[in-house]
């Protein structure tokens, strides 16, 4: 009978850790097993998530520069339109500008004078609303990033570099350059 409870005893030391299995004395599970197999597949959907997430992120991130960039580009691309249309319309504001300079004399010339008025005011009022505005020049220094100086004047009651005269008006459309005003500069 003695050999019976001995077998008894083996059969329930199966479950035990054996002692020279360090895997088993520490508690880990053998990885052929079914526990062993499922922490596998854990692990696995754990990474496969992981990689899953950070592509969505990335493509999340990607996807929104994009939209910004395709914003960015659309809002310059109607600028530069707005810009090549107002830049046309400058030499008809020119022109307006000088025949308000010329001399009325008769009823007839009044009349087509204020018609004249009528329609640069409407125009300019156009350019203001679009976000052009002129450069001022009277008695200001020359700046070569806002004048194109066309002549110099010797003159000693002003300074070097001041404007003497503005041969056509420059524009601003916001704070870029339109068109830069003609000048003529003093020269010492």
């Amino acid at each position: 009978m003695s050999a019976d409870v001995n077998d008894v005893n083996d059969v329930d030391d199966v479950n035990a850790p054996a002692e020279d299995d360090p895997q088993a004395a520490a508690g880990i599970d053998p990885p052929d097993g079914p526990a062993g197999a499922a922490a596998d597949d854990v692990a696995r959907l754990t990474e496969e998530r992981d990689a899953l997430r950070d592509r969505l992120l990335r493509t999340a991130a990607e996807f929104d520069n994009f939209r910004k960039r395709v914003e960015r580009e659309r809002r310059e691309a109607s600028e530069r339109a707005a810009e090549s249309i107002l830049a046309d319309l400058l030499p008809i504001v020119d022109d307006l500008e000088r025949a308000l300079a010329a001399e009325a004399s008769d009823d007839a010339a009044q009349g087509y004078r204020r018609g004249v008025e009528l329609i640069h005011r409407q125009v300019m009022d156009l350019l203001t609303r679009r976000g052009v505005k002129p450069i001022e020049t009277a008695g200001r220094d020359f700046d070569p990033h806002l004048h194109q100086a066309v002549a110099t004047e010797s003159s000693p009651d002003h300074r070097e570099g001041e404007i003497l005269e503005e041969l056509r008006r420059g524009y601003l459309l916001g704070e870029r350059l339109l068109r830069p005003a003609m000048v003529k500069v003093a020269q010492a």
